[in-house]
């Protein structure tokens, strides 16, 4: 759990612990951000009283945004959102069977009344970054964090084709080897 004094937070929610280095690059951007989070492993199949407790109490906990992952069927971020006031994140798991196109649609196509924002399979990071985005519409020491990363993510392009510039690309694809 990040470890700043706020009063709120986010929930990380998959359906399985094969889905955590996905749900961790949520998690590492919202520690960066200093965002508190609570990360959890319920499968709303497998354990729907455990789930919809957990969706129950969210708002309660103080969570503001769950970003929620889940492969295949996908029905954790839906079921969320269902039960959850408050914004949902979904994050598509890459699948072996259908390449992650299976999440997607289960979790782009809610129905009406029930909206997930949805990020690219396996979008982690940009799940933590939306969640920040969020939370930054009332907390103004976030927004700057938000405004020095964006300028942190320009410098490192700046210098990468500074880089490219003076060594040119054959010597710049050998250092990327």
């Amino acid at each position: 759990m990040a470890t700043t004094e706020k009063n709120y937070k986010v929930g990380i929610v998959m359906g399985s612990d094969s889905d955590m280095p996905v749900m961790a690059k949520a998690a590492d951007i919202l520690e960066e951000l200093g965002i508190p989070y609570e990360m959890t492993v319920i499968s709303a199949h497998r354990e729907p009283d455990v789930f919809f407790e957990y969706a129950k109490s969210a708002e309660e906990k103080g969570f503001k945004v769950i970003i929620a992952g889940a492969g295949m069927a996908a029905h954790l971020p839906g079921m969320c959102a269902a039960i959850f006031p408050m914004p949902v994140i979904g994050i598509p798991m890459h699948t072996t069977s259908l390449g992650g196109r299976d999440s997607l649609y289960s979790i782009v196509q809610m129905p009406s009344g029930i909206p997930v924002a949805t990020v690219a399979i396996n979008g982690g990071a940009n799940a933590g970054l939306l969640a920040a985005k969020i939370l930054a519409t009332f907390d103004a020491e976030l927004l700057q964090r938000l405004k020095d990363y964006s300028q942190s993510l320009k410098e490192q392009v700046v210098a990468k084709d500074t880089k490219l510039q003076e060594i040119g690309y054959k010597a710049y694809l050998e250092g990327m080897k």
